[in-house]
């Protein structure tokens, strides 16, 4: 969507280099990508295509150069570019000796990206922070330079400093007169708030060109020079690539959350906080349909691709009609396995999986449950026995409770004690604000309103207790009529 709207060039989010290392390449013919895939839990971490690969950069997180080398000839073939970064002040970057780590270790900063640029035939740049003095930046700017890097981009604030302080736009501006290489200005998203601020933030940097990260995470037609599109359109037009691209549901999410920010409070932002797949964002935003036509589009795809079971993938599949349960035996003992994962807001109190099947099997006077554990790279898989027969899913949970429930609606379904959407699908009153919006969408198609303006809770107890009359609802373009609307 980036490259849509007008960027040069887009960066990846960090990527470690040992996750990188040890990842599966595979070619992804249904959605046209290259997808690397993380071995130890079977999830999709970077996923690119044809249409992007002049203009994307691989951004890496790494403190060694052998290992960065090994990565770069990984991506080579994929990508535009690839950045080392060198300026990520988080914690888990620092112990790991990367990011801002590498500011104060000049001689492993050209170690790796000498490495880097003698044996890639990308181009390599890094991006890093400010340095507590002027002086010492332009000094360790110069020993980039002389690594051959194509550019070097520049945060304007020091390894401590975070966004509420301001950016060093001076200091920027004095470095970029020294080097010879171009100077990309980072740190100004709280100054650039339209098109035309980008330009004149780069000139106060005196820099060849701007990197944005937070104001195009907000509203990404901001790289536009037509002007912003109204966000509505931004929201919808990124869902219906996180759909073409298989995009995960965790990624999806919190890139919607970082453009709604304060529209969060309404009605629909509410209801967007609930959600639990993809499928539910979209429908959200009335792509529901065009959900499900890709669906059927990529389903052969999707099952040979994104679901297989030998890998223990941590994503629950699109729906009910993605699974199959599988019943073999091992040494004697019957074992039934399906790929489910528990999603705790699918469920309400009174449905919860082992609840179900501890009533199951009190009132039928069954054997068990009998449950076990594994733990296989910090992810829990569990099974529960039942009468004599092993029951456990292929997918794996982060917690050893939740790992349980996923057996027992495992056991739920071989037994068809549930309907096939149990788990898979929200259960009635679980998404509560997802059922408020759905009454303004009947309000909508039988009132034929060209408009529904989101809505304010501001007793959000009083819910709970009310039906919503849709019969005797007037329309309501205005939020103040919320009123009527109760």
């Amino acid at each position: 969507m980036a490259v849509d709207y007008g960027a040069d060039l887009i960066y990846t989010e960090e990527t470690i280099d040992f996750k990188m290392i040890r990842s599966i390449r595979r070619d992804n013919e249904a959605l046209g990508t290259v997808d690397f895939i993380d071995k130890s839990d079977g999830t999709v971490f970077f996923r690119t295509c044809d249409k992007e690969q002049n203009k994307v950069v691989f951004q890496l997180g790494t403190s060694n150069a052998q290992r960065a080398l090994q990565v770069g000839k990984l991506v080579e073939p994929y990508v535009a570019g690839l950045d080392v970064n060198m300026g990520c002040p988080k914690e888990f970057s620092i112990k790991g000796g990367m990011g801002a780590a590498l500011l104060t270790q000049p001689e492993k900063v050209k170690s790796i990206l000498t490495t880097l640029v003698q044996g890639l035939s990308i181009p390599v740049t890094c991006k890093i922070r400010l340095l507590p003095t002027l002086e010492d930046t332009i000094k360790l700017c110069k020993i980039i330079e002389e690594c051959q890097v194509a550019a070097i981009a520049i945060h304007g604030r020091t390894r401590v400093e975070r966004p509420n302080h301001p950016n060093h736009n001076d200091m920027i501006k004095e470095i970029a007169q020294v080097l010879t290489i171009p100077v990309i200005a980072n740190g100004g998203s709280k100054e650039i708030s339209c098109y035309e601020d980008i330009d004149k933030f780069r000139n106060e940097c005196g820099a060849a060109s701007v990197m944005l990260g937070r104001s195009a995470m907000w509203n990404c037609s901001i790289l536009r020079p037509e002007g912003y599109l109204p966000l509505e359109t931004v929201i919808e037009t990124y869902l219906r690539y996180c759909i073409q691209y298989d995009n995960p549901f965790t990624y999806s999410k919190y890139a919607v959350q970082n453009m709604l920010r304060e529209l969060q409070d309404t009605i629909r932002g509410k209801a967007f906080l609930e959600t639990q797949t993809l499928q539910e964002i979209c429908a959200i935003w009335g792509l529901d349909d065009f959900f499900k036509s890709e669906l059927t589009r990529q389903n052969q795809a999707r099952k040979s691709i994104n679901f297989e079971v030998k890998n223990g993938k941590t994503a629950l599949p699109p729906s009910a009609d993605h699974v199959k349960i599988e019943k073999r035996e091992e040494d004697g003992q019957i074992i039934v396995e399906m790929p489910i994962q528990f999603i705790r807001g699918n469920f309400n109190n009174a449905d919860l999986p082992k609840m179900l099947l501890n009533t199951h099997i009190f009132r039928n006077e069954l054997d068990g449950p009998h449950y076990s554990h594994s733990v296989v790279d910090k992810f829990f898989s569990a099974s529960v026995i039942v009468d004599g027969v092993k029951y456990a899913s292929t997918l794996r949970e982060k917690s050893k409770r939740y790992s349980e429930q996923g057996a027992a609606t495992v056991c739920l379904h071989a037994l068809e004690l549930v309907d096939k959407t149990y788990g898979f699908s929200p259960a009635e009153g679980a998404r509560k604000y997802q059922h408020i919006l759905n009454t303004y969408a009947n309000v909508k198609r039988q009132s034929n309103e060209s408009n529904i303006q989101d809505v304010k809770v501001e007793k959000e107890a009083d819910w709970k207790k009310r039906k919503v009359e849709t019969s005797n609802v007037k329309q309501t373009n205005e939020v103040s009529q919320e009123e009527n609307y109760r």
